[in-house]
């Protein structure tokens, strides 16, 4: 688990196991969001066994699986309203952190700077400068 935060609201975690559940309850999160496949990970990984640890922390618990080839619009929007709708502040997770950072970004094209995202992502250890023009034409995919 290696926790970077986007926001003061939304942070990025690359895989999550139910061990990692009081730890996240301490840090204060509030709502965790799964964005892996289950098909992505062995059986100890998997998003029920991590949710139910989750919840028994009395936190949220939501999944949004996508990968490279399932990043939709309608899924950026998804995300999007999750993360909005959620008690915050949100732990979203991956195998590396990647998916859910592009996802929120493509989310806030047209909200925030182009250059604000790429900062922000960049700032949490991810180069998304490489999305900037997609951002900066706030297309989503």
């Amino acid at each position: 688990m290696d926790i970077k935060q986007l926001t003061p609201t939304l942070s990025v975690s690359s895989q999550i196991g139910p061990e990692h559940a009081p730890a996240i309850a301490a840090a204060g999160f509030r709502t965790v969001i799964c964005n892996r496949p289950d098909t992505e990970n062995p059986e100890e990984l998997q998003s029920a066994l991590i949710g139910a640890a989750i919840e028994a922390q009395g936190l949220t618990f939501v999944t949004l699986p996508f990968d490279s080839k399932s990043l939709t619009p309608e899924v950026v929007v998804q995300l999007r309203e999750m993360i909005a709708s959620a008690e915050a502040p949100v732990l979203a997770y991956c195998r590396t952190g990647t998916r859910c950072t592009n996802a929120w970004a493509l989310g806030q094209a047209g909200d925030m700077p182009a250059q604000d995202i790429v900062s922000a992502a960049a700032a949490a250890g991810y180069d998304i400068s490489k999305m900037a023009p997609y951002l900066i034409q706030k297309i989503t995919i």
